[in-house]
């Protein structure tokens, strides 16, 4: 029997295909657990069968041991390079097994540079073939996948191909020889870890780092404001000063005993109508940053998020720098697919009534994927964080079919004995897409007295408000990625992935991204010694060249060259510096160290508790691990600095935990501590006094014990044991 094989990316794709391309029920066969399907799509007998992402990774030629530089490099499989890959090896064998009796061959991964990778490399290594026929799809829905098939290419996007393996070959080159040098330098000065940098991850850390020396540099200066309270026709106003800051505090006090026993009078009344149009459809940058901002989601789990989404078949491709629908996905099939969920049936009712359904194109497009938009197929049983996005998601959509919104912005200036005050009013008279886009939408509505010039303004009080001057605000992980982006650093996919590893290699902390003593030594070292190696004009410079390959103006031989040639430079000096650039990296090791060391180990008592951070968040563990496992929860959001001091009860180290909003307060890391425990009313239940349904029920948490409702989460109060002070969460 022969048949065409046709490889995908992974094995939830490769049923869908297989599903949307049969003529009847396809077949599932499996081999040492990898499930393939036969099926027969117009009489023609196909297999379908997966990889499991990236089967071949770049690895060295030979092993030379921990040492730089290093130039050889080929394509290895994954299984081989890292244990942890094991389980690629049955897939790869798989494919190898299958293709013996293909006549023909077909990718259908996903239509971007690492689709065209992996099916390259599939193609090349285990069906010993040149060339295959190629897929494009945008989404994994029945319709779309029998259109991918049925007007395939013939050959593979070789540009596409060529650009992603040159960026594969460029990040191994940058990453292990520029990494390994730091990694050196820090292990001859006597200081066992790792220390990491690459072609994006440096310029995306200087850019942090930059912020904070500006944050560090920027003096606090206090100012005052003047701040008005009144009435115009018995409705009340708040207005500020014209002169917004007045740094001289004699100044304030003067208008304020000028102006004092004195009302004033509305001297102009100015009223701007202003526009708000359509948004387009998302971008993936651009749903990241607006999950971040709208959900609290970080952009690396909207990413994965917004994957699970395109492989259940319920939105298109997300990794997408388009934002742009072309009419061939069908506005009104996927509206009125939509229009049978409760939550969008009155928008889509709305939208279909017009004459004309058009959405708003935004400026960015992309030659392989459209903008992200809803494939109409409904959700089934979505996770929280799914719904959310996936609301977010068709929201967006449909907003970009809805009209403009139209608010009035009104300026009301009040003289009191010629001093002006300024009152600002926004409102809302048409509200356009905001309907659509519903929760999401930020606007506040600030409404003024109607009113006209001379009206007498009743002044109640002039406040001579105390303030300070705020420094840059530091990089979300949300505005990071517009920031990389703008700079043409890094790419979609890798942008939120970059920044996390920059938090696992402690070069940065917190919510809003902090560079540590030690990410800002790393950068400040390789600027004296070695400034290319964070040099964003570099970087940008090979992501120009890679379009170039993409678009066949350049070829990848050419590209590598060169940057061998640059690194082999970069290297030559950091050699000669060594000695030093591994005295200053132990030196910042150490400020990092002493900022994040809580204190002695209580149970070892030879290691050091100190705060560790990993893909789960941060915590606090014994630098002696895994001789020593000892391991505390701490608080995953918030400040959190040690306090220098240890619990009374138990004598396990403490911490300042602060909260916006919220005091700082120390508190003892052991959940086990004595003073965490409490029996006192241990059995007692009472009715919630706020929401009236609920039950006070004891529970912990690494405070202590508290009474909290049960109605939890839709009543969050809660209530001290010990003196029943009510305190709302």
């Amino acid at each position: 029997m022969t048949y065409e094989l046709v490889i995908t990316e992974k094995p939830s794709a490769a049923l869908k295909i297989a599903y949307a391309l049969s003529d009847s029920k396809p077949v599932k066969k499996s081999n040492r657990g990898v499930s393939y399907y036969l099926l027969s799509h117009n009489k023609k007998d196909l297999v379908i069968v997966p990889a499991v992402g990236h089967l071949f990774n770049v690895a060295e030629k030979k092993d030379n041991g921990f040492k730089y530089p290093s130039f050889e490099i080929e394509w290895a499989p994954t299984s081989q390079i890292d244990k942890r890959n094991s389980y690629s090896k049955k897939y790869a064998d798989t494919i190898k097994e299958l293709s013996k009796d293909a006549e023909s061959y077909t990718v259908a991964c996903d239509y971007d540079v690492e689709g065209e990778v992996i099916g390259l490399n599939c193609i090349r290594f285990l069906c010993k073939q040149k060339d295959a026929n190629r897929m494009k799809f945008s989404t994994l829905t029945k319709p779309d996948l029998i259109s991918s098939y049925e007007h395939k290419s013939s050959t593979l996007n070789w540009g596409q191909a060529n650009a992603g393996e040159t960026r594969h070959f460029l990040d191994w080159l940058y990453g292990i020889n520029i990494s390994r040098a730091l990694t050196l330098a820090i292990k001859k000065k006597g200081k066992q870890t790792t220390l990491s940098t690459g072609r994006v991850q440096g310029p995306a850390l200087k850019l942090i780092v930059d912020k904070e020396k500006e944050i560090k540099a920027f003096e606090v200066k206090p100012y005052w404001q003047l701040e008005l309270k009144g009435k115009i026709n018995d409705e009340e106003i708040t207005a500020v000063h014209e002169k917004e800051q007045f740094f001289e505090e004699k100044e304030a006090d003067e208008i304020i005993e000028k102006t004092k026993d004195n009302n004033g009078k509305v001297s102009t009344v100015e009223k701007n109508e202003k526009t708000h149009i359509p948004p387009y459809a998302f971008d993936l940058t651009t749903l990241q940053i607006e999950a971040y901002r709208s959900l609290g989601i970080s952009p690396k789990q909207t990413l994965a998020i917004a994957q699970s989404l395109y492989i259940g078949g319920y939105i298109s491709y997300p990794r997408t720098s388009s934002q742009k629908l072309p009419p061939t996905i069908g506005y009104k099939r996927i509206i009125e697919s939509l229009q049978q969920n409760d939550d969008y049936s009155k928008i889509c009712d709305e939208i279909l009534s017009k004459e004309k359904i058009y959405p708003r194109q935004g400026a960015k497009d992309d030659p392989a994927h459209p903008a992200i938009f809803p494939t109409g197929v409904l959700v089934k049983k979505p996770k929280t964080n799914e719904k959310k996005v996936y609301d977010l998601i068709v929201r967006r959509f449909l907003s970009a079919f809805g009209d403009p919104a139209k608010r009035i912005h009104t300026i009301l200036k009040i003289d009191v004995e010629e001093e002006i005050f300024i009152a600002e009013g926004k409102l809302t008279i048409e509200k356009g897409w905001y309907t659509y886009y519903g929760k999401h939408l930020k606007t506040k509505e600030t409404r003024l007295p109607e009113t006209e010039t001379g009206t007498l303004v009743d002044v109640e009080s002039i406040e001579k408000l105390e303030k300070e001057t705020k420094p840059p605000r530091r990089y979300s992980p949300a505005s990071i990625i517009k920031e990389l982006e703008k700079r043409n650093l890094g790419t979609k996919s890798t942008r939120a992935h970059i920044i996390d590893t920059l938090y696992r290699r402690d070069f940065i902390k917190g919510g809003w991204l902090e560079a540590t003593d030690l990410g800002i030594g790393v950068v400040n070292t390789l600027l004296h010694h070695s400034p290319k190696i964070v040099d964003e004009e570099l970087t940008i410079h090979f992501e120009e060249e890679m379009q170039e390959i993409r678009e066949e103006k350049k070829t990848k031989e050419e590209v590598i060259e060169e940057a061998k040639g640059v690194l082999t430079e970069i290297l030559d000096k950091f050699k000669k510096d060594e000695d030093k650039i591994g005295s200053k990296l132990l030196q910042a090791q150490k400020e990092t160290e002493e900022k994040e060391t809580l204190g002695a180990c209580p149970n070892c008592g030879e290691g050091k508790l100190m705060v560790k951070r990993s893909k789960f968040g941060r915590f606090v563990a014994c630098d002696k691990y895994p001789d020593c496992k000892t391991t505390y929860n701490i608080p995953k959001t918030g400040f959190i600095e040690p306090s220098g001091e240890k619990c009374s009860e138990c004598k396990v180290p403490t911490v300042f935990v602060k909260f916006k909003g919220r005091k700082k307060q120390e508190i003892c890391v052991n959940p086990k501590c004595p003073s965490k425990e409490n029996s006192e009313n241990e059995g007692e239940e009472k009715p919630c006094p706020e929401c009236k349904e609920g039950m006070l029920k004891l529970r912990s948490s690494m405070y202590g014990q508290f009474y909290g409702c049960s109605n939890y989460p839709k009543c969050k109060h809660t209530e001290k044991i010990n003196n029943n002070n009510k305190k709302k969460e």
